[in-house]
């Protein structure tokens, strides 16, 4: 009775429309994925259940015989029967398996056409444990770094270029696209395509070390036009500091450790990609890859004891003095 609870609650979780759930679709490279995955749950769930109900009526005859005291069928009659049943059995193996076989041809097919004529290209670098997001434009000025959130407009087909200078990391979008390895030294790409606006999660799906369960990425599908705006804003620089205090945790910000891990455009720091760049942190809705919600105290308690909120990160323990820390901590909040 327990097992059949489970089983209920897997089933009715894999109905629902969680942002997680691989069925719940949102784009045609998951439709055509989910399209096989049904296929193949419904052929295989038909096989088997043909299999228990014919177990069942050998175990009923059998027992049947047997009750009455007679010795099992052995007739030319009952040999050509069960010549029969399993030639049957295995006429029908093959042509389920060679219809199986053709419905993942045809979807490859179909995924292969997918993948072509894109219009943008972004290129992704997996690192331990967050995600670097580069927006390509022919243009230079027109090119940007972000972490962790990864745009896209409703509609378009983007090519992502996938890359690690690490470990072995994967992506996998379940509502999306399927997953694909990133492999140092090989560049792979993931053609995806989003036909409703919405927030996704993705994962990485590859073993890539103590915080590879913390090490989420968020897909945002904007319409074309909130798209746009979204890129313009993300192609400025970092806003001036307003007040004296901003000014402060500016300069707290570039004489101190942090300058030499992250960027913030338009500061005056030279370019780091060793951590996330931070030019338009607050417009993030979380931080760590998804560890935490992108709110003054957990951001605050990130930069004193990151090792507290996320165990194994690189970045190291930041102690200052209680005046630093509440002005570096106002400069990154107004960095939108």
């Amino acid at each position: 009775m327990r097992l059949v609870a489970i089983t209920v609650l897997l089933v009715l979780g894999g109905c629902s429309r969680n942002p997680s759930v691989l069925l719940d679709h949102a784009g045609p490279h998951a439709a055509w994925t989910g399209w096989l995955f049904w296929v193949f749950f419904v052929v295989t769930a038909v096989v088997w259940t043909v299999v228990l109900a014919m177990l069942g009526l050998a175990l009923t005859r059998g027992h049947s015989r047997s009750r009455l005291g007679l010795p099992p069928e052995m007739t030319p009659a009952s040999d050509r029967r069960l010549g029969a049943w399993v030639a049957t059995g295995v006429a029908l193996s093959v042509l389920i398996l060679t219809g199986l076989v053709g419905a993942s041809y045809a979807v490859d097919r179909e995924l292969i056409g997918l993948d072509r004529n894109t219009s943008r290209s972004i290129e992704i670098t997996a690192r331990q444990w967050w995600w670097e997001i580069r927006y390509l434009d022919g243009d230079p000025n027109n090119q940007f770094t972000t972490a962790n959130e990864l745009h896209v407009a409703v509609g378009e087909r983007v090519k992502l270029s996938l890359k690690s200078n690490d470990v072995i990391h994967s992506l996998w979008l379940p509502n999306i696209a399927g997953k694909r390895d990133i492999i140092p030294g090989q560049e792979n790409s993931l053609v995806i395509r989003v036909d409703r606006a919405g927030t996704w999660n993705g994962r990485c799906s590859e073993f890539c070390g103590y915080q590879h369960a913390f090490m989420g990425l968020t897909l945002i599908a904007q319409p074309p036009d909130e798209f746009q705006a979204w890129l313009a804003t993300q192609r400025q620089p970092a806003p001036e500091p307003a007040g004296e205090e901003e000014k402060r945790g500016m300069q707290v910000f570039l004489t101190g450790p942090c300058a030499m891990c992250h960027n913030i455009r338009g500061s005056g720091t030279g370019y780091s990609s060793y951590a996330p760049d931070l030019t338009h942190l607050k417009s993030r809705s979380s931080i760590a890859a998804g560890a935490a919600p992108n709110t003054k105290g957990h951001l605050g308690g990130w930069i004193i004891d990151p090792h507290g909120l996320k165990p194994g990160v690189h970045m190291p323990v930041n102690l200052q003095n209680a005046g630093d820390f509440q002005a570096l901590l106002a400069y990154l909040e107004s960095l939108r």
